[in-house]
């Protein structure tokens, strides 16, 4: 059976096409709403954004690295300053056609094949914007030969800036650092493009990179309006950098460089402080690097120049170097005993050993110097001494008053790599290594060896303590001295006493003689001292000690000094180790490095002209000695061609292995001279003559 169908009017056909209309339009109309949402979105909203791009595709922007602020010294006179500099860099991401585009620069820049080779291994290890310096300090010519080639070079940026330039080389190595190019790790930090712009370079060590949110300043902006091509159609303002702002520091550009030149060939280093303020003068590490190798970018053979030298350029010896301090200490433990009630005048017999227990301690005079008080007990140095009295009083009596003066602190200061030494006492020790303090503690600790370590810092603020009798505390930015320091408290007649002690070290027949200065009514005070650095046997004593001349560097002593001057009225203050001196060479020893950086601050034309006589027998002054090692160096290695290359900042010169290597080594043998039973102050060497 056939059932019937849907009966169709034109009724229902009429509302079935009513019905699908409206949805139509409805749909269409939401489409039309929906595309004017978008492009109000666009117009509006999105206005700023796309109005950038739009303006992106007509004008180019390109950063202009901020002049850098320059470092002062007190007077004004540059430290780190800034010079013009055209250079050219390459931008790896953009570069196409390496082998062509290399070939043209090679012959518009004339630059030889092993500088090309050079070139193209930092583009093999750079990494994305991070530029890679082709050439800089340029003449005109060639860079405008660049320049005007430019759409034939893609990733090629030649820049129009300023460089940093250090006038004193070396010698303000240690105290500024250096600036570089930021390394990958840098900008994956900050996304910051200054940091990929050719050209542009931040602090990587000392105050440089201390201070670089002071130094930097911002930067400026390049707009140019080019085609859809990228053809250049005109010039457009140009938006100006603002420049870092200016440090000045307390330290004196010309004493800074003449005790650099001074220490000679020595590895050492001096502080000098105004003991008025606690203004630090001078602050110097030799040997060093040149920081403006350093800032261009040095090569993986000079880096390992530095790291083989057993004089360890790559150390800031001031802040990184803990050394005994050996005698210097002298002037301090006697304060001590002042402070305890001892009495002046009392006196110790020096026979040259002291039996304690069944141990003999020597003094470095082995004939003894007889019966002797505090005044020449320091005049002489002599161990025994201080030896008995401190064992008598203890050394927890001495600690407080080492650390009142200055030892075993952390200064307020720009330096990222400050170590601070050891001021040991019984307490220190039992938490430290779990054990008891002994007599022989005290008497290793009583000549300055043993656990007490210092660094050069350090005896220059001891020093000026007792100078002044106040609690200066060391400052090396002029906007951040530590002015109106308060009063030790200390009695002033055995500040007087300690003094006059010191005054006697060098002017009255003591041990520091040589550190007489000839300049007319000003006398040095001071204390000399000798730091040990290996164990002398019993066997050694009896067929007699080795001199330092018959030792390897590293085996011996140290050669240290301390004092102020004039020494009627403190002025000035320093502080000096010299690693291994061993007091060989008498116009390169303590004493008389001490008499000459002083005698600068009262007379520089005398001053100058011992520095004359001596660089002669040096091999000339720092620059020369160093250019002759390099080509020395070089000769000797027949480096191949990547060692040429520029080496990356990832490690910068405080961080170096090889000032880990001479920490550590120098960790050792400080542990090893208190292991117990093999005491420094059973050889009591801590004043041996040359």
């Amino acid at each position: 059976m056939i059932g019937r169908g849907r009966v169709v009017t034109e009724m229902s056909q009429a509302y079935s096409f009513s019905r699908r209309a409206w949805l139509l339009g409805a749909a269409q109309g939401g489409v039309g709403l929906l595309l004017a949402g978008r492009m109000a979105w666009i117009s509006v909203a999105q206005n700023e954004r796309y109005t950038s791009l739009s303006e992106s595709n007509r004008v180019n922007m390109t950063l202009l690295p901020p002049r850098r602020g320059w470092i002062v010294d007190r007077h004004g006179v540059p430290i780190a300053n800034n010079r013009t500099d055209f250079r050219v860099d390459i931008v790896p991401e953009r570069l196409r056609d390496k082998d062509r585009v290399l070939a043209l620069l090679a012959r518009l820049l004339q630059l030889p094949p092993e500088e090309m080779e050079r070139i193209r291994i930092d583009l093999d290890h750079a990494s994305g914007l991070q530029p890679v310096q082709v050439a800089e300090n340029l003449d005109w010519e060639r860079f405008a030969a660049v320049s005007v080639r430019l759409p034939e070079l893609p990733g090629v940026a030649p820049t129009r800036g300023f460089a940093r330039a250090y006038p004193g080389g070396a010698a303000v190595a240690h105290l500024t650092g250096y600036v570089g190019v930021p390394n990958v790790e840098q900008y994956k930090k900050t996304h910051d493009p200054l940091l990929v712009t050719p050209g542009f370079k931040l602090g990587k060590d000392g105050l440089e990179k201390m201070l670089e949110t002071e130094l930097r300043g911002q930067a400026g902006a390049k707009r140019v309006e080019v085609t859809a091509r990228g053809k250049l159609v005109a010039e457009l303002a140009t938006r100006p950098d603002v420049p870092g702002k200016t440090a000045r520091l307390t330290i004196d550009a010309g004493l800074q460089d003449y005790a650099a030149r001074r220490l000679g060939t020595n590895s050492g280093s001096a502080v000098v402080i105004d003991c008025r303020t606690g203004e630090m003068l001078a602050m110097v590490s030799m040997p060093a690097y040149d920081p403006n190798s350093f800032s261009d970018g040095i090569s993986h053979l000079e880096w390992q120049m530095l790291s083989d030298d057993d004089h360890v350029p790559l150390m800031n010896k001031v802040t990184q170097g803990l050394y005994p301090p050996g005698s210097t200490v002298k002037p301090m433990n006697g304060l001590a005993l002042l402070e305890s009630g001892v009495d002046p005048h009392a006196r110790v017999f020096c026979s040259g050993a002291l039996r304690v227990g069944t141990g003999i301690f020597h003094c470095h005079k082995k004939s003894g110097h007889g019966p002797l008080d505090l005044k020449n007990a320091i005049m002489q140095s002599c161990d025994i001494y201080f030896y008995e009295m401190i064992r008598r009083l203890g050394y927890d009596r001495v600690a407080p008053i080492a650390r009142m003066v200055g030892l075993g602190q952390k200064f307020d200061l720009p330096f990222s790599t400050q170590r601070f030494g050891t001021v040991p006492d019984s307490a220190w020790k039992l938490k430290k290594y779990k054990d008891a303090w002994t007599v022989a503690d005290s008497l290793n600790a009583s000549i300055g060896q043993g656990y007490v370590l210092a660094n050069p810092l350090q005896l220059a603020v001891m020093a000026s303590r007792i100078a002044s009798g106040r609690h200066l505390r060391p400052s090396i930015l002029a906007d951040h001295v530590h002015r109106d320091a308060p009063a030790l408290p200390l009695q002033s007649e055995n500040l007087a006493i300690v003094r006059d002690a010191m005054f006697g070290v060098v002017n009255g027949g003591g041990t520091g003689g040589a550190a007489r200065m000839l300049t007319p009514g000003v006398a040095l005070a001071g204390k000399t001292g000798t730091a040990q650095v290996r164990r002398i046997t019993m066997a050694e004593r009896r067929s007699g000690v080795l001199k330092n001349g018959q030792l390897p560097f590293k085996l011996r002593d140290h050669a240290v000094f301390m004092g102020f001057a004039p020494a009627d009225n403190p002025r000035y203050a320093i502080g000096m180790v010299l690693e291994h001196n061993g007091h060989t060479v008498r116009n390169l020893d303590s004493p008389l490095i001490a008499r000459d950086i002083m005698t600068y601050l009262f007379d520089k034309d005398r001053a100058m002209a011992s520095l004359a006589e001596g660089e002669k027998s040096w091999g000339g002054d720092i620059q020369t000695r160093m250019a002759a090692t390099a080509s020395t160096y070089r000769a000797a290695q027949a480096p191949h061609p990547a060692a040429i290359a520029t080496k990356t900042d990832a490690i910068v010169p405080s961080d170096a292995p090889a000032v880990e290597n001479a920490t550590d080594q120098a960790n050792a043998t400080q542990a090893a001279l208190v292991t117990p039973g093999n005491t420094v102050a059973e050889d009591g060497t801590t004043e041996r003559e040359p």
